[in-house]
């Protein structure tokens, strides 16, 4: 099958499993795109474990402007093709914080260069890059990587210079990188 006919079969899948009312909400609720099917993550994964990773659907469908298949081009894209630029070029291409999150977690977090991504654009002076940047570095620690103390000191340094940042996205995903870097203290005299 081709590229093109699989993709007219994803499109299929996309409209067969359609949910108007979450697509409304997502609009309501800021999230506009040029189509959004609605379709909840759990059946996209099952839609794209139909379909065989390639590089050139996944590229395809990254540049389609309907959420679904940004979505879907992130779980079929194969990690032994997505170079260090097209990476770049997908977080300059980056929507919102939705496929911003979903990318980090399907795509990029299983890349072999992911750490060296994560500290590269957390310093990165556009916002879309700091965001993925901090979800990233996030992922890491979630899936068990250890830092040095030199990069979580930077680390926590780009978090302290982005705490006041007005993108509540952005300032969310600095929070959860410091959670994960600075254990509880229950070092309360009261709770004795």
């Amino acid at each position: 099958m081709s590229v093109e006919e699989t993709i007219v079969e994803i499109k299929k899948e996309l409209r067969a499993n359609m949910n108007g009312v979450a697509s409304a909400r997502m609009r309501e609720g800021g999230l506009n795109y040029h189509v959004n099917f609605g379709v909840d993550l759990p059946r996209l994964q099952e839609i794209a474990s139909q379909f065989t990773p390639s590089h050139e659907l996944a590229q395809q469908l990254w540049h389609e402007n309907v959420r679904e298949s940004k979505i879907l081009a992130g779980l079929l894209m194969p990690v032994d093709r997505f170079w260090p630029d097209i990476a770049d070029i997908w977080v300059e291409q980056m929507p919102n914080a939705e496929i911003a999150q979903l990318t980090v977690m399907n795509l990029f977090s299983r890349l072999p260069y992911a750490s060296d991504k994560a500290f590269e654009w957390m310093g990165h002076s556009d916002e879309m890059f700091q965001l993925c940047g901090f979800l990233l570095i996030t992922r890491l620690l979630m899936q068990g990587a250890v830092l040095t103390d030199r990069s979580r000191d930077e680390v926590l340094d780009q978090a302290n210079s982005l705490l006041d940042t007005p993108n509540l996205h952005l300032r969310k995903a600095v929070n959860n990188a410091i959670e994960r870097l600075t254990p509880t203290r229950f070092a309360n005299d009261e709770m004795k």
